[in-house]
């Protein structure tokens, strides 16, 4: 196993790429914490008795202090991190009002930025910190400023982080999903005709012709979560069948 007895946390960790990250890091050997604002069925048993799932949302420093408080209290110094808690939601830029504005870029970038502060004093050395970003950091996806700006934001975060961190022999690297097949794709806010259609121009685009699946995408976090990535550092991993890469 990959990561027999590591301590792993994964944020958004209720659906999606965060649920199946999890599940797969169990499988692994980890002993994982999930976090969420709203712990799912799916969501505990993908965590197995052998780790627990916490309630709490990321823009609470006081949520985040206490989930890795009770994580090295419970299992010891944390192994790995997936920073992966995010919302997407679409709206032209004359169109985008201050509420949505603040609830992207508090989720995102707040979230994220908080979540590694509260990591870092329980963390092992030699320790891995994964960072979900995505393909909208990369391209002009029309509808998506506030969501790809807080995209690019967590790259560059990336980047210093790898820099701060290296004298502790801790890894910091970037996740970047591509078209996934996930819950979150159907809460954009959008029409189902205007999101088949987006669907669609989106999968003409990918060199494999298909959406990713999340375990595909877990797969990836289990490469930069565990010791066979031990020289990948500061980079950004893009798990997106090719899409705007050939």
């Amino acid at each position: 196993m990959q990561l027999s007895q590591q301590v792993v946390v994964v944020t958004g960790a209720s659906s999606g790429i965060g649920l199946a990250a999890a599940g797969r890091f169990t499988q692994e050997g980890a002993r994982v914490v999930g976090f969420a604002r709203h712990g799912s069925e799916a969501a505990r048993q993908a965590v197995g008795s052998a780790g627990e799932m916490v309630c709490g949302d990321v823009t609470s420093g006081k949520d985040l202090d206490s989930l890795f408080a009770r994580t090295r209290e419970r299992f010891g110094p944390v192994n790995v991190v997936l920073i992966n808690a995010a919302v997407v939601k679409l709206s032209s830029i004359g169109e985008t009002g201050d509420a949505l504005y603040d609830e992207v870029m508090d989720t995102n970038v707040k979230g994220a930025f908080q979540t590694l502060r509260a990591a870092l004093p329980h963390l092992a050395e030699g320790a891995s910190v994964i960072v979900t970003t995505s393909f909208l950091n990369r391209i002009g996806f029309a509808g998506s400023s506030v969501a790809s700006m807080t995209k690019a934001a967590l790259r560059s975060l990336v980047r210093v982080a790898a820099a701060e961190l290296a004298p502790r022999n801790i890894r910091v690297n970037a996740l970047c999903p591509g078209a996934i097949e996930t819950p979150l794709w159907g809460k954009l806010g959008l029409p189902q005709a205007t999101l088949e259609a987006a669907g669609a121009q989106i999968t003409a685009q990918i060199p494999l012709a298909r959406w990713g699946k999340a375990e595909e995408v877990a797969s990836a976090a289990l490469f930069l979560a565990s010791a066979a990535s031990s020289y990948v550092n500061g980079t950004e991993l893009c798990v997106d069948g090719g899409l705007h890469q050939v």
